[in-house]
Formats: C-alpha cells, structure tokens, sequence
C-alpha cells in the first residue's frame, strides 16, 4: 500500500474514533454516527489498497 494512502486511511480512522468518542460522551448520536461512518471509509480505503497491492505483486 503506497505510504499516503495508509496514512489517509489511518487519520480517517482516527478522526472517526474521536468523533464517536465525542458524540458518545455529550449524548449526540448524530456526532457518534458520523465517527463510525468516517471510521467505515478509513476501513474501505484500507482494504481498497491492500487489494490493490494483491495484484501488484
């Protein structure tokens, strides 16, 4: 997987944990469905590259 796109996908990951954590704590449900549906697109972007990187080699 080519270093900016694992990087991207880590941070998005990331950024969706600290939402959900922080919709969690002040009761917002919108916040916390936002950090999971970040936290899904870092997980596809992750598994786009590792396929990508299946038929490279």
């Amino acid at each position: 997987m080519s270093g900016t796109e694992k990087t991207k996908a880590q941070a998005e990951k990331a950024k969706g944990k600290a939402k959900e954590t922080l919709g969690r704590a002040v009761g917002n449900e919108r916040k916390t469905a936002e950090g999971r549906a970040d936290q899904a697109k870092g997980h596809a972007r992750q598994a786009k590259e590792e396929v990508k990187d299946i038929f490279r080699n």
